[in-house]
């Protein structure tokens, strides 16, 4: 009877696990408000209508043109900073990096600022959850900053990961409202407030697992934290 010898490197390829799923996945969920701010970009240089629901763009365009381009560049940037392969690459996460920090600090601090002085013809009944997600990224980001200045690479990552959540939170928003219009019907504002609540929610859920289980597995490895 042979014996089949197994190398430890044939054993890590045959475990290995394909690393696009999750970058794919961030990118097709970033494409829905990517595709919407692309549409408004078009609606604002194309000289289309004033409407009682794009009059704020078209007075003070220079706030939201900031948040769909910084917003754009952050999500699908950022979907490939969770791609192992491109990440543990220092030249590749570094040079990424310095583009996704600034861009990330625009959209937050665009949305907020839209958020406080846009005149929102609907109401302000989801003005309170807009601030709160926006200064959590706000200051998920500055945290990451400060982490990495202290070469805290864990705590660094962490703190990105949650930044990046609530980001991408108008993807998980939309996958959100599409069922309940179409099997309950439009949304008013207090639903509407719900909805892009769970959304944030979701995305803050998901981020906290992912971080928790990176922390799992470096502790079963036996990494040190730094």
């Amino acid at each position: 009877m042979s014996t089949e010898v197994i190398s430890p490197a044939a054993t890590s390829v045959r475990r290995a696990r394909p690393q696009w799923p999750v970058p794919a996945g961030l990118i097709l969920l970033s494409l829905i408000p990517v595709i919407f701010g692309a549409l408004r970009l078009a609606e604002l240089t194309s000289g289309s209508a004033v409407t009682p629901q794009n009059a704020r763009f078209f007075a003070s365009p220079v706030p939201v043109v900031t948040h769909i381009v910084s917003v754009t560049v952050y999500s699908l940037l950022g979907a490939f900073q969770f791609m192992p392969a491109l990440r543990d690459r220092r030249g590749w996460h570094r040079i990424a990096g310095r583009i996704l920090i600034p861009a990330g600090l625009l959209a937050a601090l665009s949305g907020l600022w839209m958020s406080v002085f846009y005149p929102l013809p609907d109401g302000y009944t989801d003005v309170p959850l807009r601030l709160f997600f926006g200064s959590a990224m706000l200051v998920s980001i500055v945290l990451g900053l400060d982490a990495i200045r202290r070469r805290d690479f864990v705590g660094h990552g962490a703190w990105m990961t949650r930044a990046y959540a609530i980001a991408v939170g108008a993807g998980t928003q939309a996958l959100v409202g599409i069922p309940w219009l179409l099997l309950i019907g439009p949304t008013d504002a207090p639903a509407r407030a719900v909805l892009l609540g769970a959304g944030w929610v979701i995305n803050v859920v998901v981020a906290e697992y992912v971080i928790h289980r990176r922390a799992t597995r470096r502790r079963v490895a036996g990494v040190p934290r730094r």
